[in-house]
């Protein structure tokens, strides 16, 4: 299901495509968790499916120690990427929309900082990921491109490790809405 890389961005630091999260063969993918970091729908149960059960032993151990009242939203923690391709999953909750007091932007800008600042720490060259909040969290997918292409930027500007942040979306309309309203500077 994975298509032909489409543009990228950042002297080719940041491609976007249209594929399958699960199938992305980085150094860790982006999981667009929920609090529980138990699994879920949309993409956060697809992940646990195919990575099997290591990803839910870990994010219970995670939740035992770390975070016994469940992940806060913006933070990122990483576990096994167990079956899957990549070498590991980093786990974020993305803001709901309209339900933090008009702190979402900088909520989910924490989303992509705190991924990215996880795969740096674990001297990574690759990460990937999915439209964080976009789906039955409703953040709007045009504020969502913006907010993300910002948050990237930012964070590559001052890194050199990472070589390639894929953004994999799931539908060919959702990679045209995010090339509308992307704000990369070149």
């Amino acid at each position: 299901m994975i298509k032909v890389p489409g543009p990228a961005f950042l002297d080719g630091r940041v491609r976007v495509v249209v594929g399958d999260i699960t199938t992305q063969d980085v150094g860790a993918i982006v999981n667009a968790a929920n609090s529980s970091l138990l699994g879920g729908g949309g993409v956060d149960g697809a992940i646990h499916r195919a990575g099997g059960p290591a990803i839910l032993e870990e994010c219970r151990e995670i939740r035992r120690t770390r975070f016994p009242e469940g992940l806060p939203t913006g933070e990122a923690v990483i576990t096994t990427g167990g079956k899957l391709p990549a070498l590991y999953v980093i786990h974020t909750v993305g803001p709901i929309y309209g339900e933090h007091r008009g702190r979402e932007a900088e909520l989910l800008g924490n989303c992509y900082h705190n991924s990215l600042t996880l795969a740096v720490e674990k001297n990574l060259t690759s990460i990937a990921f999915p439209a964080i909040s976009t789906g039955v969290y409703g953040y709007p997918q045009e504020e969502a491109a913006e907010v993300a292409s910002k948050a990237i930027e930012s964070f590559l500007s001052s890194d050199r490790q990472l070589k390639e942040v894929r953004l994999v979306f799931f539908q060919d309309r959702d990679l045209e809405i995010f090339l509308e309203h992307q704000k990369f500077s070149e």
